[in-house]
């Protein structure tokens, strides 16, 4: 028998599936739904995931700001690898840079006290709401150290993956195979209606939906959602205005440029204007002399 799963179907979501509070929230608290996420975009089978820990875990509804906790998700696969998860909306031109910093510090965290060929690898995958590459569009991609020639893998331990939430029609038929574009039509979700019909489609969704409807009925959690909410507006706001605020500098830069060239052509001509005088004085006296 088909498990029923008790939430609304109609009208706008609470909080955005985007929220990266209640994307932290919902793989917390129900591990299945972190399992069903994990088999996607690592391409594995679920009786291949043996135990999962989040290993920065927070307490919900709990106060913070964002020098008590991060919000991404460390997790220990199988107590043998890392992942590391991060919902990213805004687009500060600076997640290739910000990946790997996270790559690189979790990597050296591991390798301390051990040996390095006993490091376990680790696997930084952001899931990002804008493109990261414009000119390679991309719904899910995966990066790793190669050589450039022979395109030989430098190490397996070592590896970046991005899963774009505005490329979904780019979907691999692999991709639709591991339901990854289930996962990013969950989270780019607006509506209730939006859940309902992936629900329909995929058992794991349902089940998702349902603790989503569980966390977002919480008010701690909520109230916590929508702080979060505030903070992602002021930054984006803040962004924006850096924005504008470099356009203008561009534009004021440009203006002075135009009227320095203008200065430059008024000196030039007033030099040269200068010369004919000189020229012309110069004629004028030795005419003068030829004429004495």
């Amino acid at each position: 028998m088909t498990k029923k799963y008790d939430y609304p179907t109609k009208g706008n979501l609470v909080v955005p599936m985007t929220n990266d509070y209640l994307f932290k929230a919902l793989l917390q608290e129900n591990e299945h739904v972190l399992k069903g996420l994990l088999c996607s975009l690592l391409h594995m089978e679920e009786n291949e995931i043996k135990s999962t820990e989040i290993t920065n875990s927070i307490k919900l509804g709990e106060s913070f700001t964002d020098k008590t906790f991060l919000l991404d998700v460390m997790i220990m696969l199988n107590n043998s690898k890392s992942i590391n998860l991060e919902m990213q909306v805004i687009n500060f031109d600076n997640w290739t840079e910000r990946s790997l910093a996270y790559l690189g510090r979790e990597f050296s965290k591991i390798l301390k006290g051990a040996n390095y060929e006993d490091a376990i690898p680790v696997h930084q995958i952001g899931i990002l709401n804008f493109t990261l590459f414009k000119d390679y569009p991309l719904f899910y991609s995966t990066y790793m150290m190669q050589e450039l020639k022979n395109h030989n893998i430098y190490s397996d331990k070592f590896a970046l993956s991005v899963l774009d939430l505005t490329q979904i029609d780019k979907a691999t038929e692999e991709d639709k195979s591991y339901r990854l574009d289930h996962w990013a039509r969950l989270f780019s979700a607006k509506t209730w209606e939006d859940l309902h019909s992936l629900a329909k489609e995929n058992p794991i969704m349902a089940e998702a939906t349902s603790t989503i409807n569980r966390l977002t009925e919480d008010e701690l959690v909520r109230e916590a959602c929508f702080r979060r909410d505030e903070q992602l507006a002021h930054e984006a706001n803040m962004l924006k205005k850096i924005e504008r605020q470099a356009e203008e500098l561009i534009k004021d830069k440009a203006i002075i440029a135009e009227k320095d060239n203008t200065i430059a052509e008024k000196d030039s001509a007033l030099a040269q204007n200068k010369a004919t005088i000189a020229n012309l004085e110069a004629l004028v006296s030795e005419l003068q002399k030829q004429l004495n």
